[in-house]
């Protein structure tokens, strides 16, 4: 995901919760979260430090506890958080979303150590000066920042996205940046990454994570990560699983099915290949881009339904899938909302609640999925 997509929204005004959320929604039986758990997975969201979609605004914080067991850092644990520079470390943001979830018994995912794209390092590790030996330098700058991330939140955090979409699209290869030109490459960069990781918890889930999806447009990117994937696999390279971010899109409207695109049979078999060299996945930042689709509300939230409706039929078919998280619960407070914007001016409606938190058919959608998943 991308740091800073969306503006800050904590002037925003928070509705009360009791006002918004059903009694079938909050905690006990009828929760993602306790669904999820019938088929031994978890269901979490992000979540910020700050702003509108944050634990600091209590109706929202309260929709994610009454419905997930685990949460994941919007933009805390990004480089471009914790590093303001190459000697210091911020962990102010990412502390109070820890501390928060061990206030409510909710379990936190780690992400990440390392988005390797130049356009997502700080400033200041594109410009760096690596010095006479420039691999040594690259290298103590990457494994300090692990260490010191890890280290601190190691006990708490069993599941890491190590590395983040590292595929350039016009090379066909992984990213090149500061740190791989340093290193002599970008393979060089992602294996020490995962290496380093393992080292410092040998216990948790090292996750490769990106953002390939079914839809017809994803076709190359999905080659891409599988060669990357082969590559880490001959290399030896301690990656567990494939983090499946799952901003799934509605691009165009059949007319007669009223359903967009996608490659359903070509998705199966992208996992099958997947999973077949040992992977496990996960869904890591669920969500649904409706850009294509009418402006009636309950027309869009209709379609958006039945569209992950199918994604999710074919995601829970696989054994190796693990647990599910949304990238935000709330369309008020969406990423989507600046990131993609609707031609017509309107809010995104991409999430399992609306902007009153008040749970769609997107929701029950999902819920439906959970209940009928099979055991992991």
């Amino acid at each position: 995901m991308i740091a800073d997509r969306r503006t800050v929204l904590g002037g925003l005004a928070s509705l009360p919760l009791a006002a918004c959320v059903t009694a079938a929604d909050v905690t006990g039986e009828g929760s993602l979260a306790s669904l999820a758990a019938r088929s031994g997975r978890q269901f979490g969201s992000a979540i910020a430090a700050r702003g509108g979609g944050s634990i600091r605004n209590p109706a929202y914080a309260a929709l994610v506890r009454s419905q997930c067991n685990l949460v994941v850092p919007e933009n805390e644990m990004k480089w471009q958080a914790l590093r303001p520079d190459a000697d210091t470390y911020d962990f102010t943001g990412m502390d109070a979303i820890v501390r928060w979830a061990a206030q409510h018994g909710l379990a936190v995912r780690g992400h990440t150590l390392l988005w390797h794209r130049p356009e997502w390092f700080p400033q200041w590790l594109n410009a760096h000066d690596f010095g006479a030996n420039p691999r040594l330098e690259a290298e103590r700058l990457l494994t300090g920042h692990i260490r010191a991330v890890v280290e601190r939140y190691g006990p708490r955090i069993t599941s890491w996205d190590v590395v983040n979409e590292a595929i350039d699209h016009q090379a066909r290869g992984p990213v090149q940046t500061s740190l791989s030109r340093a290193m002599g490459g970008a393979e060089a960069v992602l294996d020490l990454a995962f290496h380093t990781a393992r080292d410092l918890a040998p216990a948790s889930e090292l996750v490769y994570n990106d953002y390939m999806s079914w839809e017809p447009q994803h076709a190359a990117h999905c080659s891409d990560v599988l060669r990357l994937l082969e590559g880490f696999r001959k290399r030896g390279t301690p990656v567990d699983t494939l983090g499946i971010q799952s901003h799934i899109e509605v691009l165009e409207v059949d007319r007669a099915t009223g359903v967009g695109p996608y490659r359903e049979r070509a998705w199966r078999d992208f996992l099958n290949e997947v999973t077949g060299m040992g992977y496990r996945l996960l869904i890591t930042e669920f969500d649904v881009k409706d850009n294509a689709l009418p402006a009636e509300a309950a027309a869009r939230d209709a379609k958006v339904a039945e569209y992950a409706r199918r994604y999710f039929d074919v995601m829970l078919d696989q054994k190796a899938l693990g647990d599910v998280l949304a990238w935000g619960l709330a369309d008020r407070f969406s990423w989507l909302q600046d990131f993609a914007p609707r031609s017509d001016g309107l809010a995104q409606r991409c999430c399992p609640y609306d902007d009153r938190y008040r749970a769609k058919p997107l929701r029950n959608v999902i819920a439906a999925a959970l209940t009928t998943a099979q055991a992991r």
